[in-house]
């Protein structure tokens, strides 16, 4: 196993499944983009407010591959919704998704990219969120 790979198992073990808020300090750069900011302090924001809705998720590794400073990780979660999910109050449903995140890591080990996809889509679904296509004529309904 190469440093890079050690270092991503250690992120989604300690990080996204411990909610242990030091090793992100120790795994992410200041530099790493993330959702409304940067760095350690972006990341833990983010796993936050998904572990408010989703207390009990976890995510296993189903592959992992690495290359140079990159790491490539194919996951699965599972989690019960007790808590608001962006504009979905608490279902108390079980959902199961898949994804994939893909990590770039500087000369120190610590993560400076994160770029990650999943079934959100699906997700949703799960918990009983109905997709309706727009309205004829748009968005805005208008036919303009």
């Amino acid at each position: 196993m190469t440093d890079v790979e050690a270092a991503a198992r250690r992120f989604i073990a300690d990080v996204w499944n411990g909610a242990r808020e030091e090793s992100a300090y120790e795994l992410v750069s200041p530099e790493c983009p993330g959702l409304g900011g940067a760095g350690p302090e972006a990341t833990l924001a983010w796993h936050r407010e998904r572990r408010a809705a989703f207390p009990d998720l976890r995510y296993k590794i189903v592959d992992v591959v690495a290359a140079g400073d990159r790491v490539a990780v194919h996951w699965r979660a599972a989690g019960t919704q007790a808590g608001q999910f962006g504009p979905v109050p608490p279902t108390g449903q079980v959902v199961s998704y898949s994804g994939a995140t893909f990590l770039r890591f500087d000369d120190a080990g610590r993560i400076v990219d994160v770029w990650s996809c999943n079934e959100l889509f699906q997700l949703l679904q799960q918990l009983g969120v109905e997709m309706l296509p727009p309205a004829p004529g748009g968005l805005s309904g208008t036919g303009a």
